[in-house]
């Protein structure tokens, strides 16, 4: 959901009024006022000198050239209510939308509600812009009581919120609970859907690999845009359903305004390359330049990973060397590609090799990047290595995901070293990452097989149900296999009996552990 483009080039802001700018922005640095409830605020009539000045860009202007949002604030409510006012001046909507984003930008969520509450503009449109604030933090819980209390005080007239609540959920993975939303929003039809709410649906729908799904609702539209268009495409491709996106793309280019364009031709480029017919993706490469569609960046990267996922680095370099001739700049992603080509080729040192070189570079190597070469150290039988990189990870803040660490743990199992993928585990929180259930997962069982280790393991087995997470067949077959080689034959009957209280059905290996020891 897009604000209007209310922030005018400094360049075309006359220089009287600049200087006007400049002069209560220092002003207000004096004055440093802190949040609206401190006591010791300063008196905002000091501003009274400026009110000739008020009108709504002019209040946009101040409002966002403050860095302090306090001092922004201070200057929006003096304008609220100014004495004198010679120019009879109120706010208007775009006043409140430069403020509102000015803290929703500084995270002062609750001020934002409080002041749009106070003058009456908690909008459905306003709401909206929080949702997704919050919605971006993965605050979902808030997101859906915005989204409530929104649908609450408009009676359901409330699209902007839908729309924003129907992303976040989205984003979140929370599909299933998007689409219960979206369906009780259709079924009381006192809102209709419009195309950003369609779009993404079929965007949640493509994402997790329910295509028919969004097809339904790609036909429910009646005028699809090229992001819709767009949307799908990209669905289908991801499934590699690549017959059914060539009817689609057919059917863009009997349209007038949704012409196949340089993001349908990467994505198509990108799908055959994945799917290895290399043949037709040139040919998609080729279609593209016969329309006049230039490559862009993300076109030659989808070349580039193309390229380097058959193995063929060197091509890949000629067509990043192509793309610099044209004017494109590599990114990390190019070269996070290159890594991987390198090793699909089994080119390990040169990957190593080449890690080194972009880090001399200056580029600053992102998740994705660091994750192929953990990946390698770890396919290599090198988990020092790849302990080291998840480590450097952590010092340079590069978010860690726990299926690297997965990774680590499995290597460490392999080579009979447990209590070392056990001390890495309890790591895991100190290095901002939880463990999820196949971390658990991976450390019991190489704990269990290792033997009389059990206290351990049942340490991470009460730290993983304290995180959230169920124990399932496998792990309580696991259990059972630890207690009964350690001879415990409390454990395990008192296992068995608890596994079966939850429902599982025992399976023949199972039922022979807990047979032999009764």
């Amino acid at each position: 959901m897009a604000s209007p483009k209310i922030r005018r080039p400094i360049s075309e802001i006359p220089s009287q009024i600049l200087s006007t700018i400049s002069t209560i922005t220092s002003l207000l640095q004096t004055l440093n006022p802190q949040h609206p409830s401190h006591p010791l605020n300063p008196n905002p009539s000091i501003l009274n000198q400026f009110a000739p000045h008020l009108n709504p860009h002019f209040v946009t202007q101040v409002i966002q050239t403050q860095q302090n949002p306090y001092h922004a604030l201070f200057f929006f409510n003096w304008a609220s209510n100014p004495n004198p006012n010679p120019t009879n001046y109120s706010h208007s909507h775009f006043c409140f939308i430069a403020i509102t984003d000015l803290l929703i930008a500084r995270k002062l969520f609750s001020l934002a509600t409080e002041l749009l509450d106070s003058h009456n503009k908690l909008t459905d449109f306003m709401v909206g812009k929080l949702i997704k604030a919050h919605g971006d933090l993965g605050h979902v819980r808030w997101a859906l009581h915005l989204f409530h209390r929104a649908k609450n005080m408009y009676a359901g007239r409330c699209l902007f919120s839908y729309n924003a609540v129907l992303g976040v959920l989205v984003r979140a993975d929370r599909v299933d609970l998007a689409e219960k939303i979206f369906d009780q929003m259709v079924d009381e039809g006192v809102v209709q859907p419009d195309v950003s709410t369609y779009t993404v649906m079929i965007k949640g729908f493509c994402k997790t690999g329910r295509i028919e799904n969004a097809q339904k609702v790609f036909d429910e539209m009646s005028s699809p845009t090229l992001w819709t268009y767009n949307t799908l495409v990209s669905g289908m491709c991801k499934k590699g359903l690549m017959d059914a996106v060539l009817e689609l793309v057919e059917r863009m280019k009997q349209t007038e305004d949704c012409l196949p364009d340089m993001v349908t031709y990467t994505t198509l480029i990108d799908g055959y390359y994945k799917l290895r017919d290399f043949e037709k993706a040139k040919a998609c490469f080729d279609e593209m330049l016969s329309r006049n569609l230039e490559p862009n960046e993300v076109t030659y990267n989808a070349l580039i990973n193309g390229l380097c996922l058959c193995g063929d680095v060197d091509g890949a370099k000629r067509m990043m060397s192509k793309m610099r001739l044209n004017g494109l700049k590599d990114t990390i992603t190019t070269h996070t590609s290159l890594l991987r080509g390198y090793c699909i080729a089994g080119r390990s040192e040169e990957a190593f090799k080449h890690f080194t070189e972009i880090i001399a570079r200056g580029m600053k190597p992102d998740t994705k990047c660091f994750e192929v070469l953990v990946n390698e150290f770890c396919k290599l039988r090198r988990p020092n290595d790849a302990i080291d990189l998840l480590r450097k990870m952590n010092e340079h803040g590069v978010r860690l995901r726990a299926c690297s660490f997965n990774k680590v743990f499995n290597v460490l199992v392999e080579l009979r070293q447990p209590d070392r993928a056990a001390a890495l585990l309890n790591q895991m929180p100190k290095m901002g990452c939880n463990p999820n259930f196949l971390s658990y997962n991976a450390v019991v069982c190489g704990l269990v097989r290792a033997k009389g280790r059990m206290t351990m393991v049942e340490g991470l087995v009460k730290d993983m149900v304290r995180n959230g997470f169920d124990l399932d067949a496998t792990m309580y077959a696991c259990l059972l296999k630890g207690y009964r080689d350690d001879g415990n034959e409390e454990m395990v009957i008192r296992v068995s009996q608890e596994m079966i209280d939850k429902g599982f059905v025992m399976n023949k290996d199972t039922y022979v552990v807990r047979y032999l020891n009764s």
